[in-house]
């Protein structure tokens, strides 16, 4: 997974200066059908009003890397196709907001009408490089 720009100078800023960064308190995934770039605001979110909704999401962190700690499960598509999933995005927010990091998936994953996207505990991995 990548920082999106944004937060690499967010990162940077906390680590390395005694400006005050404001820190997310909550964490959703969004899914995407095109890479959102580091930028955080390019490629395609899933539409809402097929039963999409970003899903929260929880970590742990072991070393120099952070896990989800419960199963991610979003809900059935309904009232359409949802595409074909290639990316996803940890947001720091429901809706709107900022995107924090973002990846391609492993393998591209079509979710039709009826169909659940779910992460299972521990699959969803950002390591610090």
């Amino acid at each position: 997974m990548s920082l999106t720009n944004a937060f690499e100078t967010h990162t940077l800023k906390y680590l390395l200066t005694t400006d005050s960064v404001t820190r997310p308190t909550s964490w959703y995934i969004g899914l995407f059908t095109s890479d959102p770039t580091d930028t955080g605001t390019a490629g395609t979110e899933v539409a809402t009003g097929t039963g999409y909704a970003r899903t929260a999401v929880t970590f742990t962190v072991s070393g120099d890397t952070a896990s989800n700690s419960a199963a991610v499960e979003f809900p059935a598509a309904s009232g359409g196709n949802w595409g074909t999933i290639s990316h996803i995005g940890v947001m720091d927010a429901s809706t709107g907001g900022n995107m924090i990091v973002h990846s391609a998936l492993d393998t591209a994953k079509a979710i039709n009408d009826g169909d659940v996207f779910r992460i299972p505990t521990g699959d969803l991995d950002i390591t610090a490089a």
